[in-house]
């Protein structure tokens, strides 16, 4: 079955801010916060110190995935320009997004370089507090002033505008204040990451938010979702999530998404997709949209 990924990362070099400080790399795909915390950023089968563009070619070739959408991960610090590089150098099979701090100085000469000169067509702001913009900012709207700054200009320039609201329980996490933003915008693609993160047990809100944010232009992919439910595979629960998704919302708004590489500390990129293309809970014709048509229409408007 053809696959698109619309959730992956590129790491030059780790260079990452969170609510533990900063980030530094150890080696091994291992990195160290300020607070003395060691995660596991990348798989140590995918690299050192980085994430390479040759890297994830060569992991989607190899799981028949045609082509990706490559985020902003701020938890291993913007990539903006390798990852404008990586698409200059693989326009068939790279699409980048870009992102920057709402509260930048020269934001302004950030933005014209990024969507104005390099062009972007994707923007991904990642609003979390674990390491997104309120990870090390103090708390705002999500229906404020500074959030219709971005959507303003993502609406001018025509972006698809990707959002990482974090996780249930979090000050980040306003799906009220994200649904009366996306009103005003109501000819602008949004792509809500991680299907709103419900983790285990939360299928309630799951349905609270997939109701709420059930607008004509507003889309959701499904990365990390077994991380998120901490299931074993085939991941069950994630798929009765993404069942409810689409009973709701329907069909045509749920994209597949690996969260490569961070994701692949849990599950396996292969299990990644295929506790989908497996699934008796969906038909050949949803797998397909899930899994291709749906990122294919909001990304590359095909």
């Amino acid at each position: 079955m053809k696959k698109i990924d619309a959730h992956t990362h590129l790491i030059q070099n780790i260079c990452g801010i969170g609510s533990k400080g900063e980030l530094r790399p150890l080696g091994k795909g291992k990195a160290q916060y300020a607070s003395g915390d060691i995660i596991q950023l990348i798989p140590e089968e995918y690299g050192d110190y980085s994430l390479t563009a040759e890297t994830l070619i060569k992991v989607l070739k190899e799981n028949d995935v045609e082509k990706t959408v490559c985020l902003q991960g701020n938890y291993a610090g913007f990539q903006n320009l390798y990852t404008y590089e990586s698409q200059e150098k693989y326009p068939d099979i790279i699409l980048g997004a870009a992102t920057y701090d709402l509260t930048s100085y020269n934001r302004i000469r950030i933005i014209e370089n990024l969507f104005d000169k390099l062009k972007f067509k994707v923007i991904k702001m990642e609003m979390s507090n674990g390491s997104g913009y309120m990870a090390n900012h103090d708390t705002i709207s999500l229906d404020g002033d500074l959030m219709h700054e971005a959507y303003k200009m993502a609406n001018e320039h025509d972006l698809v505008f990707v959002i990482d609201i974090g996780r249930p329980g979090n000050n980040c996490y306003q799906i009220d204040n994200l649904a009366n933003a996306i009103k005003k915008y109501p000819k602008m693609k949004f792509v809500v990451c991680h299907l709103t993160a419900p983790q285990h047990n939360q299928m309630n809100i799951l349905e609270e938010n997939m109701k709420k944010l059930n607008f004509d232009n507003v889309f959701f992919d499904i990365a990390a979702l077994p991380n998120n439910t901490k299931g074993q595979y085939p991941f069950i629960e994630a798929q009765k999530y993404i069942r409810k998704a689409i009973d709701i919302v329907g069909i045509d708004k749920i994209i597949w998404g690996s969260d490569f590489p961070s994701a692949m500390g849990y599950c396996s990129y292969k299990e990644s997709y295929d506790y989908i293309e497996n699934s008796s809970l969906f038909t050949d014709d949803e797998k397909n949209k899930i899994l291709y048509l749906n990122a294919k229409r909001v990304y590359f408007n095909e």
